[in-house]
């Protein structure tokens, strides 16, 4: 009985650590890899930079945008993952005179906003800030891109209640809400304040931009970009891929899976036990 109980116990463990082989031999084949390599990313653009005026946009030397005014959001376009050349132009200066040049790295999979901005006509630069266009279905959700130059921390408030914030060149978190109007209002560190209302729809993503001069012009303004969240159609910038291919979750998941062999393993070896 005893030579018996060992020979289940060896084949018990075998049969386990053979589940575990596979399993990540699964999670982590090549073939993912390639797929994960090749998965395009997704980017918008806004113009948010008061010192520069209706501007082309070059990527890679070819053009991408063209009079694309300030306050102008784009949508989402797909675009394929690596280093890519971003040149902002003052409308027919063409692409040799550039006013800013950056080289932006573009994960597989990633969603990104990148933001034209500045403290000064000398002090131009990109911001890029990674999205999540995932919400539970249903719902609403919400986030405040702070580029206002002459304001600091911007406090967001919703029917009255201060809900999140952001500092210059940062982004709020993102807030979850039921389908309906709401009234937001970004109160200025300075006694600035700006207010919107928008009517937010279940199973979207809704950007609320801060943009423009406090003291000085353009004035500031808030401007809404809406896309539909996830699940969705890759051209609204909500990539069916990203929950595979950010390396977030891909790891849980494999934990998960190793998880339930070892429960399948053990009950398997229990129910042999039990019959003999």
């Amino acid at each position: 009985m005893t030579r018996k109980k060992s020979r289940l116990s060896l084949a018990s463990l075998a049969l386990l650590f053979c589940g575990m082989f596979a399993l990540t031999g699964f999670f982590m084949a090549p073939g993912q890899n390639a797929m994960a390599a090749t998965t395009p990313a997704f980017v918008r653009i806004i113009h948010a930079s008061p010192f520069v005026g209706v501007a082309d946009v070059f990527v890679d030397g070819a053009p991408f945008l063209t009079s694309f005014g300030f306050g102008a959001v784009t949508g989402y376009a797909e675009v394929p993952p690596g280093p890519h050349k971003v040149q902002i132009a003052l409308t027919g200066k063409g692409v040799g005179g550039a006013a800013l040049t950056e080289t932006l790295p573009i994960q597989p999979g990633g969603v990104y906003t990148v933001a034209a901005i500045g403290t000064s006509p000398t002090n131009l630069t990109l911001k890029v800030f990674s999205d999540s266009n995932i919400a539970m279905a249903g719902t609403a959700k919400v986030r405040v891109y702070q580029l206002i130059p002459d304001s600091g921390w911007i406090d967001v408030q919703a029917a009255g209640k201060s809900v999140t914030g952001a500092n210059y060149q940062q982004v709020s978190d993102y807030m979850t809400f039921s389908a309906g109007t709401t009234s937001f209002n970004l109160a200025g560190s300075a006694g600035h304040s700006l207010s919107i209302s928008t009517t937010l729809k279940a199973n979207t993503v809704t950007s609320l931009f801060a943009v423009g001069m406090f003291n000085g012009t353009p004035q500031a303004e808030v401007v809404s970009a809406e896309t539909a969240a996830l699940p969705g159609l890759p051209q609204t910038g909500s990539n069916p891929f990203a929950l595979l291919s950010d390396g977030q979750l891909s790891t849980p998941w494999l934990l998960i899976a190793l998880a339930m062999v070892v429960v399948g393993g053990t009950f398997f070896t229990r129910r042999l036990f039990a019959s003999h």
